[in-house]
């Protein structure tokens, strides 16, 4: 099947989610990031998708709103540290909170289990666990003196240790750092970290109150979108490391797994079941990475995806086909959010920025659509008529000195039609 992205929703500032409601009441999130003169706080809008009129349920979330989740006649929204629950009215209530948070990476969306249970994505505070002088050049982070990584599961720390330039030091002042410490410390080859919850780099999940809070499944770097198929399987879209930072890593792809609980998939000393001291995973911008964790054998075998999307593509976020819609049965749609080079990456050509389709009888995937699109964030189908609708977050490059380049108002929501 071939498509085409027909506007529904346009003059949003940087959207990132979509959820839609037992009647097809569409519910979009802003970021709320301050990017292009845009106003900081995340907004959610109700509405419905064809027609541009449109509600405003609640501003000043903070940023970045993450993701929307429609749960029994509310929406749960994925914030940094916290998953709150928003009723049609606006009000807003806590469902957890404490989640690690000011990293690289946030809480992400949520999942509704069909053991009723809240499964939620949580990303890595750094690229590949050492806090580096990345932070600084993140446009969302600017911050080099961040959280450092929380493992999910008992490890043994390696000798590794990498010495950058010290910002609040004196000129020339240099900093020691090592993996799951803050930066400028290290801590001592072969200590034993016991994982905890919450931890970083991980999928969680609660009850819908917000209790029994445990792991899932640790070794996620950026495990931002979650959906479950027909058959109960969780499967993850984990977003790979990038060749930046202190420790970092070459063309490694964006991973599909299914999620197992108990398993380990790898992060930070594999990428897709492959050691990033591979050669394929070489970095072009610092020294081959060596494994920051001792003993992987006190770990289970690193898990191996489904499918791998290509390097720098940024895969987000999936929705799955409705079972009974022949036009969609045993298909997985998923963003395609497109590079950020200079900033995770050498220069090189755009890829991503686009919607592939993902047979799940034989997980291979197909693209579906490529523009208008500048940046597809999320997807989602509507429960009314099975038409899928795409989240675009809008113009937003890296400039070549690590600032950002973004147009407030420049994203929408595209409804997605068959080609005639």
């Amino acid at each position: 099947m071939t498509v085409v992205a027909e506007p529904a929703w346009s003059r949003l500032t940087f959207p990132t989610s979509l959820a839609f409601d037992d009647e097809g009441v569409a519910y979009v999130a802003e970021s709320g990031l301050p990017f292009g003169g845009a106003a900081p706080g995340g907004r959610v809008w109700a509405g419905r998708l064809d027609d541009e009129r449109r509600r405003l349920v609640v501003d000043g979330l903070p940023a970045p709103v993450n993701g929307l989740t429609y749960d029994q006649g509310t929406v749960l929204v994925s914030v940094p540290g916290a998953v709150l629950r928003l009723t049609p009215d606006g009000a807003l209530s806590t469902v957890v909170d404490g989640l690690p948070t000011g990293g690289n990476y946030h809480t992400n969306m949520v999942a509704v289990g069909p053991d009723g249970w809240l499964y939620l994505g949580q990303g890595a505070m750094t690229n590949t666990a050492v806090v580096g002088l990345d932070g600084i050049d993140l446009g969302w982070l600017r911050n080099h003196d961040h959280p450092a990584d929380v493992p999910g599961l008992d490890v043994v720390l390696g000798d590794v240790a990498v010495e950058t330039a010290d910002p609040l030091g004196s000129p020339g002042a240099t900093a020691t750092t090592g993996a799951f410490a803050p930066f400028g410390t290290r801590l001592p080859p072969g200590s034993l970290l016991a994982g905890q919850v919450p931890c970083t780099a991980a999928v969680l999940r609660c009850r819908r109150d917000g209790t029994g809070l445990e792991l899932v499944a640790w070794g996620t770097r950026n495990p931002y979108g979650l959906a479950f198929l027909p058959d109960g399987r969780l499967l993850a879209v984990d977003q790979g490391a990038d060749d930046r930072g202190s420790r970092p890593v070459g063309d490694a792809p964006d991973v599909l797994f299914e999620i197992r609980p108990g398993a380990w998939y790898g992060w930070p000393d594999y990428v897709d079941g492959v050691p990033v001291t591979d050669p394929s995973l070489t970095p072009v911008r610092g020294e081959k990475p060596t494994f920051v964790l001792a003993d992987h054998t006190t770990l289970p075998p690193p898990e191996r995806g489904l499918v791998r999307f290509p390097p720098h593509t940024a895969a987000t976020k999936l929705a799955v086909g409705p079972a009974g819609d022949p036009r969609w049965r045993d298909t997985v749609l998923v963003t395609l959010f497109g590079d950020e080079r200079p900033l995770t990456a050498p220069e090189g050509p755009r890829v991503g920025r686009s919607v592939t389709s993902v047979d799940t009888r034989t997980w291979t995937m197909t693209p579906l659509v490529t523009g208008p699109l500048l940046r597809p964030i999320d997807v989602a189908f509507s429960p009314v008529d099975g038409t899928p609708y795409v989240v675009d977050f809008g113009r937003f490059e890296m400039g070549p000195a690590g600032g950002v380049e973004a147009v407030a108002s420049s994203g929408g929501v595209w409804r997605l039609v068959p080609d005639a």
